[in-house]
């Protein structure tokens, strides 16, 4: 699993992922600078009634609150809008260490948006229900965040890879059968995305790590291919 990651990371120096690593860092920028002002203008409009804890939480922190929120939102945020150019790092590793591999399957703009979607809503459903165990329970916060994220993240970047190879039957079967190693890694990208400055460029490696995760998984039989 780590020299899959390794691999994921030297693979960001490479010339065909360049253009999308730059592109990356200046999407991750822009959300998080959004985040940030679309969260401080939320929370000061929100209703004391129904978000008393939530109130009182923000009350206290004040800029950290906001900053705590748009952190926790941004994996799902910037991997939201990222889902439009991943395919390009998925190919590019493909391109440099599977250059036997066919042509992948083709994939829809909506089989691409709602895996994004789905992401993104769980995740901040999710990370809300658990802000006060963030916030309040110093080392579980870890544990919690870890094991939350990881399985999210592991899920739908598995997808995200797993998609332009299988169809969706066999992408469900090849990840209930290989959970334990997808939460695994999904885990690894939930800390890359808890990681200054390294989460900003963390959708490119996590999808380039996930390909190699997927490359080393056991092939199906050929019935469960294909698309």
């Amino acid at each position: 699993m780590l020299k899959a990651l390794f691999r994921a990371v030297e693979a960001l120096g490479s010339p065909l992922l360049r253009r999308v690593v730059a592109l990356c860092l200046a999407i991750a920028v822009a959300s998080f600078i959004a985040l940030w002002v679309g969260v401080a203008v939320t929370l000061q409009h929100l209703p004391t009634m129904g978000w008393r804890l939530l109130n009182w939480l923000i009350d206290i922190l004040g800029i950290g609150g906001v900053l705590v929120l748009s952190w926790l939102l941004f994996p799902a945020v910037v991997t939201m809008i990222m889902g439009f150019f991943l395919e390009r790092v998925a190919a590019a590793v493909e391109a440099l260490d599977y250059p036997d591999r066919g042509p992948p399957r083709r994939q829809s703009i909506r089989e691409i948006v709602a895996i994004g979607f789905r992401l993104m809503l769980m995740s901040i459903a999710l990370n809300l229900l658990a802000l006060p165990i963030y916030l309040a329970i110093p080392g579980l916060n870890v544990f919690v965040y870890l094991g939350l994220n990881g399985y999210l993240f592991g899920r739908e970047y598995f997808e995200v890879v797993a998609l332009r190879r299988l169809n969706i039957d066999a992408v469900k079967t090849v990840r209930h059968r290989f959970g334990g190693r997808i939460f695994l890694a999904g885990m690894m990208i939930a800390g890359m995305f808890a990681l200054p400055l390294i989460n900003l460029v963390a959708p490119v490696i996590a999808v380039a790590f996930m390909i190699h995760v997927f490359e080393g998984l056991p092939r199906l039989a050929p019935a469960g291919a294909g698309g």
